[in-house]
């Protein structure tokens, strides 16, 4: 895949491999700002908002790491050689309890000493009810914003991944893990009161957490006194019933962009998850 380049393209159209869209926390009570990337070109989706934008994906797949080109895209990016071979495609990235790199198996112990041992924040998320989550501390609001997410509290901050994962399989006793995507993008999620949900659920969870500190040290998990986060999106109008574009079935999308939120473009003929498309040489025109 092409060196990625920041720099924003003037041009209604871009033609590239997709990664994520880039998305920043407005500013002064203004919603995200929405990129589009497409290889080395950026679309700058915010200000395409009320008009008609297209994609058309022209049959190609580049792994997201090596380049190389692959029929099917595994775990949103990835050729198999690469999914099969890189840490940050085992199953551990997806259930941190897991870890097996004291085990003397993790499959990039380089890689997983810059990633998975530093500090991690557990935390609540609103994105279509109450959520526990997990994040590198770098990538807050990053991932917030990515899920779709309206309210977010850091709860806790742990020294590693893998502690970080048994923390959260000890909130999902109490609490999903999950988003429903479809009540996500319908845009009708309640306000909560995250501060309370935290003291009750640390109160639940006093004696799981006593154990876990009791296994990797006291200072090893500790809580942190946050005030919550409230995220905006860019959208002109939710749907009423979401319906889901698949590149895979049909290879050409248009409609009126309405909105942004989550990594899902919202067309009035039906929305798109663009990170499930890491990797898809695409046109977009705007």
């Amino acid at each position: 895949m092409p060196a990625v380049t920041e720099s924003i393209a003037a041009a209604a159209e871009v033609t590239g491999c997709l990664t994520k869209m880039a998305i920043v926390p407005g500013q002064g009570g203004e919603p995200a700002r929405y990129t589009l990337r497409a290889g080395e070109q950026r679309l700058d989706l915010n200000e395409r908002l009320g008009k008609p934008l297209s994609l058309a994906w022209s049959g190609a797949i580049a792994c997201t790491h090596c380049g190389r080109a692959t029929k099917k895209s595994f775990a949103q990016g990835y050729c198999y050689p690469c999914f099969k071979r890189l840490a940050q495609c085992d199953t551990c990235i997806v259930k941190p309890e897991t870890c097996h790199f004291f085990e003397g198996t993790c499959r990039e112990p380089e890689w997983a000493e810059r990633h998975c041992f530093q500090p991690h924040i557990v935390y609540l998320a609103n994105a279509s009810g109450l959520k526990v989550g997990i994040t590198r501390g770098t990538q807050v609001p990053t991932r917030w914003l990515d899920q779709g997410a309206v309210q977010a509290l850091p709860v806790l901050v742990v020294d590693t991944r893998q502690q970080s994962g048994f923390v959260e399989v000890l909130f999902k006793e109490e609490v999903s893990d999950r988003t429903n995507w479809r009540a996500m993008l319908k845009g009708e999620t309640a306000a909560l009161d995250l501060p309370a949900e935290r003291d009750r659920l640390l109160a639940r969870l006093e004696a799981g957490l006593a154990n876990l500190r009791e296994r990797f040290g006291a200072d090893a998990i500790r809580v942190l006194d946050e005030t919550p986060v409230a995220l905006d999106y860019p959208v002109l109008e939710y749907p009423t019933k979401v319906v889901s574009h698949n590149l895979d079935k049909s290879p050409e999308v248009s409609g009126t962009l309405l909105g942004l939120k989550g990594q899902y473009l919202i067309l009035d003929s039906g929305v798109i998850n663009l990170r499930k498309y890491t990797g898809y040489e695409v046109k977009v025109v705007a």
